[in-house]
């Protein structure tokens, strides 16, 4: 089952490309993080990211690993605590 949700939100994030997300502090992909490649990585793997920004709140993030071995976020959820 998990499978099937991870494929499903994989083909969403790819057919929606002009509703990307904005990296946000403590995002893989914000401007202030190192660059790196992920070179054992299958193109297409979801990678999972967890942390609590500035304000006390937790955030989950979900990428996809693209073809050039970039980071795409496709999804990302707020909790308060």
């Amino acid at each position: 089952m998990k499978t099937y949700i991870l494929s499903a939100l994989v083909l969403a994030a790819l057919a929606a490309p002009t509703m990307a997300l904005e990296p946000i502090p403590g995002s893989i992909t914000f401007p202030t993080q190192p660059r790196t490649k992920l070179v054992k990585a299958p193109i297409g793997s979801v990678v999972n990211h967890s942390f609590t920004d500035g304000f006390g709140r937790r955030v989950k993030e979900t990428y996809i690993i693209t073809a050039d071995r970039s980071l795409k976020l496709v999804h990302r959820t707020t909790k308060q605590h």
